[in-house]
């Protein structure tokens, strides 16, 4: 049997700015409005389904990214003037973290959610 992850849905107070949001950090197209769902699709072929919600606990979603995509997507962090941490828990702002042999952050999205970057899994 074969297992791949397809979708998750995203909840967010604006499907429209929290796809544009990522897509902007990661360097991705938001993608097309299908049904209730604006969708974002990383490189592995699954898609982040945002969609307009209220009263939602925050998610957590990690993406595993090169160097040169982690390089990028911090600078259009720091440029933007973004809060970032080193930790899921936001004790170490404004550092990055250095776990297994890479680098790693976390922020915050336009829902609240914990996103996290991360270069080695």
């Amino acid at each position: 049997m074969t297992v791949e992850l397809n979708h998750i849905i995203v909840p967010a107070h604006d499907k429209h700015t929290s796809a544009r949001f990522l897509a902007d950090i990661l360097g991705l197209e938001a993608g097309v409005e299908i049904g209730p769902f604006v969708q974002l699709q990383v490189d592995n072929g699954v898609t982040l389904d945002f969609m307009d919600a209220e009263g939602f606990a925050p998610h957590h979603c990690a993406f595993l990214v090169n160097d040169a995509g982690f390089d990028a997507a911090f600078e259009r962090i720091r440029a933007a003037g973004m809060t970032y941490w080193a930790d899921p828990f936001h004790a170490r702002e404004g550092e990055i973290n250095h776990n297994n042999g890479g680098r790693g952050l976390y922020f915050a999205d336009p829902g609240g959610h914990n996103m996290e970057l991360l270069t080695a899994p």
